[in-house]
């Protein structure tokens, strides 16, 4: 799972609100401290005693507040990588984000929230066995070193913000990212719809892609899709 943000997601189909529907989950990658990528994280963690990897600065936040022990909360930093994980051999690196992460902990004996280190934004870079590889570019605006980080992993499939709003990519700057700088064989836009700020539509980056040759996955919450 990333960013696994569930049962107060409006977009979230109601049988997914609970997370038992979900099945055995037996890792969980968290982009950044935001309630919407953090949200359902602590829950889903202990129910499945899932290991959790997130900036380090997150994860020691989680370790200090007592959300979740130390052997579950491990700490990670850009370019550092998992490898492997699972039986399947899948690597996981993590990679840069513009962005920002607070995390917002709400303290059981006061009743009232805290803001608390929530370390680095980041996106995380999936090899597959076999040779797949997935880029979940986490929330992020443009940055040159998409060009580098895709010449140097040669993703697949990349993860995009479309959103827009003042917190990530509109769905223009997106589509020259993807264009222009990271050029994957498909793309799956992401983080849109879920506030009254993220306007951008997946229609809108398939038009702004022109006729670059790139395949686009416009699911909808729910779906699913096979490589």
């Amino acid at each position: 799972m990333i960013d696994p943000w569930l049962t107060t997601n409006p977009k979230t189909p109601e049988q997914y609100k609970k997370l038992e529907a979900l099945g055995k989950v037996d890792l969980i990658l968290v982009t950044h401290g935001h309630a919407d990528h953090y949200g359902d994280t602590p829950a889903l963690a202990k129910m499945n005693n899932a290991p959790v990897w997130a900036p380090a600065g997150l994860a020691q936040s989680m370790q200090v507040l007592g959300v979740l022990p130390v052997a579950q909360a491990n700490r990670m930093n850009k370019s550092g990588n998992i490898m492997p994980f699972g039986p399947g051999g899948v690597r996981i690196t993590m990679t840069h984000a513009e962005h920002s992460s607070e995390l917002v902990w709400r303290n059981p004996d006061s009743g009232k929230d805290e803001l608390h280190v929530g370390g680095e934004p980041c996106g995380f870079l999936i090899e597959f066995e076999g040779g797949f590889k997935l880029w979940h570019l986490g929330d992020t605006g443009v940055y040159g070193d998409m060009k580098l980080l895709s010449e140097m992993y040669r993703p697949d499939l990349l993860l995009i913000p479309i959103g827009g709003g003042q917190f990530v990519m509109n769905p223009g700057d997106a589509a020259m990212a993807t264009r222009e700088l990271i050029k994957p064989k498909m793309a799956l836009p992401m983080h849109y719809g879920t506030n009254p700020f993220l306007v951008g539509t997946p229609e809108e980056y398939i038009k702004a892609l022109g006729n670059a040759p790139v395949k686009v996955l416009a699911i909808k919450p729910g779906e699913s899709v096979e490589f």
